[in-house]
């Protein structure tokens, strides 16, 4: 008996070298995981790159009109999907619609390649929206859940970083691309098809993807969540949070949700219109019209299309080096502080640009005062307004209202950001770079006085102080 317990103990022995390293693992699954937002960023930036090309008589023939409905048909999709998929997640598991939005990815990414005219094109990036919607919202859930509380800032905004690297590797494309195959008709189909290859990278890494041990507990699968927190805890910690879990999710139980009604209550509704503005604020300064029409802004300038995909790689890299800066400094300043500076910086660089295409119209300076400025504006947004949009919108709705709340303020977010893609050539060729840079200014100063006035100071105070501060008044 004795010698079968030391057989079975020094089994035991020599298999627990065997276990995976917690913090590799974790590492993997936020690399594998993060491949969503490197799909949503080279899907959402290398349009900018397609569209002089697409736009030829020879290819697509876009007018104004239509060249901003390719680019936002993307985002329109995008408010839809974002609303849909939490739920469809709620349901089905984070890892499945994961794999779901995977499939989705290649395959209209693939119809966005082959498509023979502006109908389809459109119905194919408004498919495609759907895919950068879902990931926008169930990417950094799925990493939130599967972080340690001690990391879980750093591993969500891996995901930030990946959306802004997969734009830069967009612009990177776009640029080798369109100088090396610019003479051929169909260039713009190169740059599309790329976007095809994270998409499989994502389907296959899905296979060793553990679900959310959050989501399992959450239908009662106790013991399926406790082996996926061994596989990414120490075995004592993972015994604590599924402990934390289940303590939790008792109280949700006991918790009463707030319904559409209950935005009738003072406190609840300044939270909301809150998070509404925070969200319309972050598009309506225009940056999505750098991320998607950098390519023709620069043209717009005086450079030729060549010149312009090389310049805007410069673009894709200051958003790449802002968003590191931005993710360094966030948690050592203070919020509203941070967002006050980048909004200020955000507006006066919109005002330069429009009185300096003003004043150096027809200089050959003109060009390259644009792409300083532009860089510039992309300092200020990637290092401090889009990083802390996110985050202070994830900060000022307590647990019970997050679910409407952020669904809300994120379909506003992405409403915003569809007008902005539809309508920006149509103010190019309307009133011109000048004319829409003030407009957009005129956002950013609405954006100063509302941030000001409305947003309250949230670091170092938790959720339950935050929820306090707003009942008060």
């Amino acid at each position: 008996m004795e010698s079968t317990k030391l057989s079975d103990d020094h089994s035991i022995q020599t298999k627990q070298p065997k276990k995976k390293d917690p913090k590799k693992f974790l590492r993997l699954v936020t690399i594998v995981s993060t491949f969503g937002g490197l799909l949503f960023g080279y899907d959402t930036g290398v349009i900018n790159g397609a569209l002089p090309f697409m736009a030829k008589p020879d290819q697509l023939n876009l007018t104004p009109l239509t060249e901003g409905l390719v680019a936002s048909s993307l985002l329109l999709g995008a408010a839809f999907g974002s609303i849909f998929s939490g739920r469809l997640s709620d349901n089905k598991g984070r890892r499945k619609v994961i794999l779901y939005l995977a499939i989705l990815f290649f395959f209209s990414a693939l119809g966005c390649v082959i498509a023979p005219n502006i109908m389809l094109m459109i119905t194919f990036r408004f498919l495609l929206g759907l895919a950068v919607g879902g990931a926008s919202v169930i990417i950094p859930s799925y990493l939130a859940e599967m972080s340690p509380s001690e990391r879980r800032g750093k591993l969500v905004t891996q995901n930030e970083l990946m959306i802004v690297t997969g734009q830069f590797l967009a612009y990177v494309f776009n640029a080798v691309i369109g100088n090396v195959f610019g003479d051929a008709g169909h260039v713009w189909r190169y740059m599309l098809v790329i976007a095809t290859l994270p998409a499989v990278a994502l389907w296959i890494g899905v296979l060793i993807l553990p679900e959310s041990p959050r989501w399992l507990a959450s239908k009662g699968r106790m013991a399926d969540a406790l082996k996926i927190l061994k596989q990414i805890r120490s075995e004592s910690a993972a015994e604590q949070e599924l402990n934390e879990m289940k303590a939790h999710i008792s109280e949700q139980k006991k918790m009463e949700k707030v319904k559409f009604k209950d935005l009738s209550i003072p406190w609840i509704r300044r939270i909301v219109l809150l998070g509404i503005g925070i969200g319309a604020i972050s598009q309506l300064v225009g940056i999505n019209s750098i991320m998607y029409y950098g390519t023709q802004i620069l043209q717009n300038s005086g450079f030729g299309t060549k010149a312009a995909l090389i310049g805007n790689v410069a673009n894709g890299l200051i958003a790449v080096a802002a968003v590191i800066i931005g993710m360094s400094i966030m948690h050592k300043v203070n919020r509203r502080t941070m967002f006050l500076t980048g909004l200020i910086g955000v507006t006066i660089t919109l005002i330069a640009i429009g009185i300096t295409t003003l004043m150096l119209a027809e200089s050959p300076i003109l060009p390259y005062a644009v792409l300083s400025l532009t860089v510039l504006y992309l300092a200020f947004f990637q290092g401090a307004v889009g990083p802390l949009t996110w985050l202070t919108l994830s900060e000022i709705f307590p647990a019970r209202l997050r679910s409407i709340g952020m669904g809300i303020a994120v379909f506003i977010l992405w409403i915003c950001n569809f007008l902005v893609g539809l309508f920006f050539p149509i103010l190019l060729n309307g009133i011109g770079l000048s004319g829409t840079f003030f407009l957009f200014a005129m956002f950013g100063i609405f954006g100063v006085l509302f941030i000001r006035k409305y947003l309250p100071e949230t670091r170092g105070l938790s959720l339950e102080q935050i929820e306090n501060n707003f009942k008060a008044g």
